[in-house]
């Protein structure tokens, strides 16, 4: 972040009023955040604040474009062909000054005096500013100026956008008083119930818990103030209120993809002799073939299947490649054998895994451990929504459907970051997965589970399909085994993240996979410790089977139907004390998990994928 002022010259410079890591401005605090500085509540400035020195730094990805693409081209935004990744701006330790970093805007711009005789409600512009703090001056015979705090309270709406509630017009019902002295009180325990906005002046009171009841919810009028001040755009939506520092008050709609070696198709190789092949024939094509070069590209392809693809070239016709987690996956499935003392040599490779002989302990749903250890993840920022996360498809990609906030008006790129690390695959047998997931009680609890989905589907407006009870499976096993990798690896359970690899059993490529990574941004790799932790999977695996089958919090916990009536649509037997791991570690929002289906759950053991120990 940038600084707004310097200390006078030749003295030393002042700090930045903050500082985020690269990786965190495109998630957490991302364009149209709200963040706490040390002296300042601020709103994180959208892409045409960013400070880049030149054209900033570029990314090449291609297969996250094929991600990325679609979304801007559905909502009209404008995207680069030549450069349209690009990562955060570093700021200037030794000269914070506006023209580096990011820029925020102060939002909030109410304050609230912390004199508890006083508890006055004040705009910024009516305060002093002292020693980089507001300062309000209170009424009475010992008046003095004491400090004041940023309001907890804004307005948003499902559609991202954001506004300082007009308090005084809020208060009074819209009617204007000839001179407002407003008063926000709150309770012992803070609940909306208890917090109450006055007016000194005429004796006007109301209770902020009437800013929560639908039918007296104020239009919004679409302000997008990490945009600039004058970026309004008309809305529908009601306004809600919202806790400016509370969890569903940015959701970061990020993508990603795994770095992985081109394939060698058919394709290609015809490709790489094509001076040679552009005027083959079916009756040319043998003597062609005897070409040393043209040999060697072709290798053991039938003429037929050659044939085919020097046709598909001439008429340019788009190759079929997998889809985004298709092709990572098949990519995995295609590595050799650990040998023996064998490591990565070359350290410019980014990609490189071996398939291990099978660890001890693993049970015989398991069917294979792959160790990677050196993965490049570079992973895209889109947009963001408020109040309600969107959810993704089984290989990563967001509703089209959905509008999502724009980080920026004027900018046609999109910021990313990288991330070289190390992950463990394990893979589950497709076979006995199938018959699990056909059983008559699998399918009743999945039964259960769609019906809640398509409550949630109803009030979200999704159009994404039902994602299936592999998923929630999938899923579910990936947070108890990050859980308790995390204890022994070297790592916090922050540091490691999933990436899930699902589809179902009828598809071209069936999917059942859970990749744990780590890495570090703006770092070549990492020490190798999570890698060496998947050579004792079976142990992990065994103790989280051990401490699933019985959460602190049940039998609450298990007892929970998503069915219910909590808004809990999209969570089976979950809760904190069980299978919810930091935001940052999951790609679905603690969302999709049910642990009644790995391990007997208290009136769920019959639908357990994991129904007993294994030695």
């Amino acid at each position: 972040m940038a600084s707004k002022k310097k200390w006078a010259k030749g003295k030393q410079m002042k700090p930045p009023d903050g500082r985020v890591r690269q990786s965190q401005v495109v998630s957490t605090f991302g364009p149209g955040s709200m963040l706490d500085l040390v002296d300042d509540a601020v709103l994180v400035g959208g892409l045409d604040f960013w400070r880049l020195q030149g054209t900033g730094e570029v990314v090449n990805e291609p297969r996250l474009l094929e991600v990325v693409e679609p979304l801007f081209h559905k909502n009209k935004w404008a995207l680069s062909k030549e450069a349209p990744f690009r990562k955060p701006p570093a700021g200037d330790e030794r000269d914070p000054t506006e023209t580096n970093g990011i820029q925020v805007y102060e939002f909030p711009r109410w304050f609230v005096c912390q004199n508890p005789k006083c508890r006055a409600l004040v705009r910024a512009n009516s305060l002093e500013r002292v020693n980089r703090e507001y300062r309000h001056r209170c009424s009475g015979a010992n008046a003095t100026q004491e400090r004041c705090v940023p309001v907890r309270f804004v307005a948003a709406c499902r559609r991202g956008h954001l506004a300082d509630i007009d308090w005084s017009w809020w208060l009074h019902d819209k009617a204007p008083c000839n001179a407002p002295q407003l008063k926000l009180e709150e309770g012992v325990t803070g609940d909306f119930s208890e917090i109450d906005v006055s007016c000194t002046s005429c004796g006007k009171r109301r209770r902020l818990i009437e800013m929560t009841v639908e039918d007296r919810q104020h239009r919004c009028e679409g302000e997008r103030p990490w945009l600039g001040l004058e970026a309004k755009e008309k809305c529908d939506e009601r306004q809600r209120l919202l806790i400016r520092t509370a969890s569903n008050g940015y959701f970061a709609q990020t993508t990603s993809v795994i770095t992985i070696p081109e394939p060698e198709t058919l394709r290609r190789r015809v490709q790489a002799a094509w001076k040679t092949l552009e005027h083959a024939t079916a009756a040319t094509l043998p003597a062609f073939r005897t070409l040393p070069d043209v040999a060697k590209a072709l290798g053991n392809a039938t003429d037929e299947e050659v044939l085919k693809a020097i046709a598909d070239e001439r008429e340019r016709k788009p190759e079929g490649v997998p889809e985004i987690r298709t092709a990572e996956w098949l990519t995995f499935l295609s590595q050799p054998v650990e040998k023996p003392g064998e490591m990565p040599r070359d350290r410019s490779e980014v990609f490189w895994a071996r398939r291990i002989a099978r660890p001890p302990r693993l049970p015989p749903q398991v069917n294979d451990v792959i160790l990677a250890r050196r993965l490049r993840e570079v992973q895209a920022q889109v947009g963001f929504t408020r109040l309600e996360p969107l959810s993704k498809d089984l290989q990563g990609r967001y509703d089209l459907e959905v509008e999502l906030a724009p980080l920026s008006l004027q900018r046609d790129w999109v910021p990313v970051t990288e991330v070289q690390g190390e992950g463990v695959l394990m893979i589950l047998d497709e076979a006995q997965l199938h018959a699990w997931e056909t059983s008559p009680p699998v399918m009743e609890r999945a039964e259960v589970l769609f019906k809640a989905w398509e409550r949630w589907k109803a009030f979200s407006k999704s159009k994404l399909s039902f994602p299936g009870i592999r998923l929630y499976l999938l899923h579910s096993m990936a947070h108890l085994l990050m859980t308790e990798v995390a204890l022994e690896c070297g790592y916090p359970a922050s540091s490691i993240h999933e990436r899930i690899y699902c589809e179902p059993h009828g598809a071209e490529h069936p999917m059942a996979g859970i990749l744990l990574m780590t890495g570090t941004t703006g770092a070549e790799g990492t020490l190798g410790g999570l890698v060496e932790e998947g050579r004792r999977l079976g142990k992990h695996l065994s103790r989280a089977w051990e401490n699933a089958k019985l959460c602190s919090n049940d039998p609450v916990c298990a007892h929970h139907e998503p069915v219910g009536l909590d808004d809990r649509n999209l969570e089976g037997a979950a809760c904190h004390s069980c299978l919810f791991v930091p935001e940052c570690s999951c790609e679905r929002f603690n969302q999709f998990l049910d642990r009644a289906l790995v391990v007997p759950t208290l009136g769920h053991e019959e639908v357990a994928f994991l129904k007993k120990p294994w030695t």
